[in-house]
Order: structure tokens, then sequence, then C-alpha cells
């Protein structure tokens, strides 16, 4: 479809039959010879002269109001507006924290086809099938360990970052574990974040033994910065040392930021904790509409122009072809 951009600007059509009606006729005084015999000579010629103040013809009269309305139109903007497009636009920002201190590299979990695998290597299928599960948010990773890392920028590239994901490795981070470290390096990450819904996903087998930041505080700057955070606990409640994981911690932080705690003793449980996290935090985009359009200005413009042009050349050719002729007449009188 097509529309004007300006629509106000078509009240100036009426403007140039006004000032035709009612504007007095352009007068222009020039010296001039008077010829007694004027009136036979142009009898004699067979021409009638034209009268002073004439305001032309009709035809003249009728293409400068043609010319006037096209240019009128040109300027009312006239465009032909295409189809919309449509764009998606991700409104959360999901961030995924993964401990890959050394107790990480214990084998008690199996991976898809059932075999016994290290709890990293299982975590990492499971990741990696949510991540590809959310292709409308944009992620981030983190790594932790004895201090906290980025992995990967928050993005809509998840085939990138899965390819970061698989590259992570037991130990790189450091044999510890720093639970607090890894939220406060999420907050730095989110902090300049545009969009409103903001999610940590916490995954640790380990308690916190050397953050600069205690958990729980990092936990109270996250809710305050409205960051939701997720934990997830895989580790072993009984056992000793940076090897035990802390619940009570990892359900504190999911309290204090408004998320939930999750206890994942084996693969099986794993998946079921990344089902529940993609039925809590539900696919959302925000679409947005554009319609392009197209100028037709310059079609009227254009005429306009062609007219005048046209005009112009005629007047001169006609002008041309009546010299001829009195010159013709004269020479046979």
């Amino acid at each position: 479809m097509w529309q004007f951009d300006y629509p106000w600007a078509l009240l100036l059509l009426p403007l140039a039959w006004l000032a035709y009606r009612y504007l007095a006729p352009y007068r222009e005084a020039r010296s001039a010879v008077r010829v007694p015999f004027f009136t036979a000579m142009s009898r004699a010629v067979g021409q009638t002269p034209a009268v002073a103040g004439a305001r032309g013809n009709a035809r003249q009269l009728a293409l400068n109001l043609l010319v006037w309305t096209l240019l009128v139109v040109a300027c009312a903007r006239p465009v032909l507006v295409e189809k919309p497009i449509e764009h998606q636009q991700p409104v959360r920002d999901l961030m995924l924290a993964i401990d890959i201190s050394q107790s990480m590299e214990t084998t008690d979990y199996t991976n898809a086809d059932g075999q016994r695998v290290d709890r990293l290597t299982a975590v990492k299928e499971v990741v990696q099938d949510f991540i590809a599960k959310r292709k409308d948010d944009r992620i981030g990773l983190i790594v932790f360990g004895t201090g906290a890392f980025p992995q990967a920028p928050l993005t809509l590239d998840h085939a990138s970052l899965r390819v970061l994901l698989d590259e992570v490795g037991i130990g790189m981070a450091g044999p510890n574990t720093a639970i607090g470290d890894a939220i406060g390096l999420t907050i730095k990450l989110l902090d300049s974040a545009k969009e409103q819904d903001k999610v940590l996903i916490l995954l640790t087998d380990g308690n916190d033994t050397g953050s600069a930041i205690p958990p729980d505080h990092a936990a109270q700057i996250a809710a305050s910065k409205g960051i939701v955070v997720h934990t997830i606990g895989i580790g072993d409640p009984e056992a000793t040392g940076d090897a035990k994981v802390d619940l009570q911690v990892l359900q504190g932080i999911a309290q204090t930021t408004g998320g939930q705690f999750f206890r994942a003793d084996d693969r099986s449980a794993l998946d079921q904790v990344y089902a529940t996290l993609d039925r809590i935090t539900p696919h959302q985009v925000k679409k947005l509409s554009h319609q392009p359009k197209r100028d037709l200005f310059w079609w009227p413009l254009g005429a306009a122009l062609l007219l005048l042009t046209l005009y112009q050349v005629l007047a001169a050719l006609s002008g041309k072809w009546a010299t001829a002729g009195t010159t013709r007449t004269a020479q046979e009188g």
C-alpha cells in the first residue's frame, strides 16, 4: 500500500487557483515605439496582436495547475509501504557458572550411553543440550575453581558457546571452589546488560573455601541487582574438605535471590534439573516490527519537470515557426 508522509501539504492545492482568481495580473512597464499604422500592418501580415496584460490561454492555465498539483503531491511525500519485517530480540540474559575444581573428576556419573564418566563430562553433556534449546536467550559461561573466570561472554552465537564449553577442563581454574567469586563475576558481567531478566545457574560439587566475597553477601548484592540465582548441588554432603558440597549455602543463595535450589545425585537427576529450569525460565522474546518505505515523490516531481520542459521546447519551436511564417508573408506581400 502507499500513503502520504505529509498529507497536510495537500492543503496547498487550492492556493494556485486562489492566486489566479484574486491576485491582480502582473504588469511590467516597457519602452515602446508607437506606430500609427500598426493595425493596418497587422492585417497585412494576417496576425492579430495579443491584448496587453492577458493571462494566457486555457491550455497554459491547465498546464500551470497540473504542474502545481504535481509539485504539491511531491511535497506531500508519497511512499510505498512494504510488508512488515519482524525481528525477534531476546529479553533475558542467562549466565552459566560451572564448577571445574579438582573434585569434578570423580567418576560417579554416567553419560547418555550408560558409561561411567566424571562429573564434569556428565554436566557438559546436559548443559550442551540445555544451551541448544535456549536459542532465544543470550547465554554466557563462567568457570570457577580457586578463582572465577569468564569463559564466554553473553552471546546468541550458541554454536561457539558450545565449543568453548567443550574445551573446559578440570582444574583449569584451580583445585578449590570459589562460589562467592563466581556470583561476584556474574554481577559484574550482567551489570551493564540492558535486558530486564537476568538469571544465573550455578552448579558446584563443593563448598566455598577461598572466595574474596562470601557467598551470602554476594547473593544479597545479586538480589539488589535483580539477578535470580538457581543453584545446583551435585557433590557429597558427607565428604570432607573441598569435596563436601554445602547444601545450606546453596539453598540460602537461591532463597535470597528468588531462585530455586536443586539436588542432582546422578545424570538422570541432572537432566530433570535442567528440564525444570527450562520450564521455570521459558523462552521470551520481544518482537520488533519494521515496515520499509520506498519514496515515490520523484514520480510527480519528475512529471512536473518533464511537462515544463516539453512546454518550453514547444513554445520555442512555435515561436520559430511563427517568425518564419511572418517573414514569408511579408516577402510575398
